[in-house]
């Protein structure tokens, strides 16, 4: 890329696409590879800023910047494994690649498009990291490679139509059915799947699994990660994540939470609690009133309350304005002042946008409204405001 071309991306880097396509760029400007570029880096300016700070790297087209992991993930990831050899199966963009590769001596780059090898020959040069691209398919690399320490592999979540899939078998490659090869080269195996995922199935599908980390970030629930020994045999742990919050992580076995006995509460208290999107993805939600010291407003609600504040729940936490029954007298009474708010639905038999059109409230995020049923089944609005321990952390490398 020519200095020319550079100086362009850098002045058009916040321009909108579309429009920017239209005009006419200065002599010596490599015109489509800027507009990629800068497409390229609005998206990872929050996903992945590193890269996108540095202006040598060169980026491929939209989807694989889609399905790339963010920053945050992929060095999240690269804490969970460790040794002298690693082969990432999949590599496409090449972040998961680069972070994890930094806790290793020796890291193969597995990818089965030409095109994202040359990049990532191109990227993990400018970034000075010892890394050997592969361009080769999963399997055909896995019948002649030695034995690595570990294996990642991200399978492509995406159909030959372009549509999303949710089953470990409609991915490519299917690692259900490479599971042994896998373990038969490497001592331990981690899986990157969809967020979508059935847990229950995937854990179903597959053998020796160890670990399973559910990973939200910033409230949003990402990915799954599943680790797999060659020689581990039991119950796998579960642990959730939500990272860029202040929230901690939550680890627990399925036998813990069956072993557990909900405690429900008489009515809503003094604050509210809301499990972060890993938490309500892994299912635990009878453990939360045992280890946290909460009750559950109802055994469908997933929303929790208690009379002291309970520093460290895995979730949201609000403190309780008001609350009421629901029926037309809730706007004058409950929320007089109020014309616009934040409103979340659990276990109600009115959606979101119906509630708003009911009560005339716009969308906004001073008020917080949860509408949600008690144990004795009675619909109700909860008026709150969130808590300082519940704002998020902003990203730091």
């Amino acid at each position: 890329m020519n200095e020319i071309t550079k100086q362009f991306i850098r002045e058009y880097l916040n321009a909108d696409v579309p429009t920017l396509a239209l005009k006419k760029a200065p002599v010596g400007t490599d015109f489509s590879l800027a507009l990629r570029q800068i497409a390229a880096r609005q998206l990872l300016q929050k996903k992945v800023p590193q890269w996108a700070e540095n202006e040598d790297l060169l980026f491929p087209a939209h989807l694989s910047i889609e399905q790339c992991s963010s920053e945050a993930s992929a060095r999240y990831k690269a804490g969970l494994l460790k040794g002298d050899t690693l082969a990432d199966l999949t590599g496409g963009l090449g972040v998961d690649t680069y972070y994890l590769s930094q806790r290793f001596q020796q890291t193969d780059y597995v990818e089965r498009q030409a095109e994202l090898c040359d990049l990532a020959k191109h990227n993990f040069g400018v970034l000075k990291a010892d890394i050997e691209v592969w361009n080769e398919t999963a399997e055909t690399y896995m019948q002649t490679c030695e034995p690595k320490d570990c294996f990642f592999i991200d399978p492509a979540r995406r159909d030959e139509h372009g549509r999303k899939t949710v089953s470990i078998a409609d991915c490519t490659p299917d690692v259900s059915a490479l599971q042994d090869m896998l373990l038969q080269k490497a001592e331990r195996v981690m899986i990157k799947l969809s967020p979508m995922l059935d847990i229950s199935k995937a854990l179903d599908e597959l053998r020796h699994v160890k670990e399973v980390h559910v990973v939200a970030v910033a409230n949003e629930c990402k990915e799954l990660d599943v680790v797999l020994e060659r020689a581990f045999e039991g119950e796998p742990r579960f642990v959730c994540v939500n990272l860029q919050t202040h929230q901690p992580e939550l680890c627990f076995t399925r036998a813990e939470e069956g072993n557990c006995t909900t405690r429900l509460a008489d009515g809503v208290m003094k604050y509210l609690y809301e499990p972060n999107p890993a938490v309500m993805k892994a299912g635990c939600f009878k453990l939360l009133t045992e280890r946290y010291d909460v009750y559950k407003l109802h055994k469908n609600s997933n929303l929790y309350t208690s009379e002291q504040h309970i520093a460290g729940f895995p979730g949201r936490i609000f403190e309780v304005e008001a609350w009421t029954p629901y029926n037309k007298k809730v706007k004058p009474s409950l929320l007089p002042d109020v014309d616009k708010a934040s409103i979340a639905v659990r276990n109600f038999p009115l959606t979101v946008a119906e509630l708003r059109k009911a009560m005339k409230i716009g969308d906004g995020d001073a008020v917080y409204l949860f509408a949600t049923t008690l144990k004795g089944e009675e619909k109700v609005i909860i008026r709150t405001k969130k808590t300082a321990s519940d704002e998020a952390v902003p990203f730091r490398l």
